[in-house]
């Protein structure tokens, strides 16, 4: 069975996010990274870059597959996690903690209502 945390969103495509204040901080879950297996790249999101609702902005790149990551929300991307670069296997070992990918700063905080709770995400996994 996959961690699914009850105090984050989810989205179908498997990103996370958490939203502290009016910022959202985006990672994929741990579903997402035990399918991907090793993660050994990241293609880390630009920071300044406009996003919309459901845009790839980063991706990961293991041994079996790359993966796009999208935005679940609109907004601007305000960081990345650049410690993933030099250590991209952060992603499986801490996905919801220090393997988070990008920061951003939301245009519409109710956008967040059109994501899917703990619940619903681990329906949708089979957990």
């Amino acid at each position: 069975m996959s961690e699914v945390p009850d105090d984050l969103y989810y989205t179908e495509s498997h990103e996370w996010i958490r939203i502290e204040g009016n910022r959202a901080i985006v990672g994929i879950t741990d579903y997402a990274q035990d399918a991907l297996t090793d993660v050994v790249w990241v293609e880390l999101a630009e920071v300044g870059a406009k996003m919309g609702a459901m845009e790839p902005c980063a991706s990961v790149e293991s041994v079996k597959s790359v993966s796009e990551i999208y935005a679940p929300i609109a907004g601007e991307i305000v960081e990345s996690n650049e410690s993933l670069e030099d250590a991209p296997e952060i992603i499986n070992r801490d996905p919801y903690g220090e393997g988070w990918i990008f920061t951003l700063i939301m245009d519409d905080s109710s956008q967040v209502e059109g994501l899917l709770d703990a619940e619903t995400y681990s329906g949708l996994i089979g957990d």
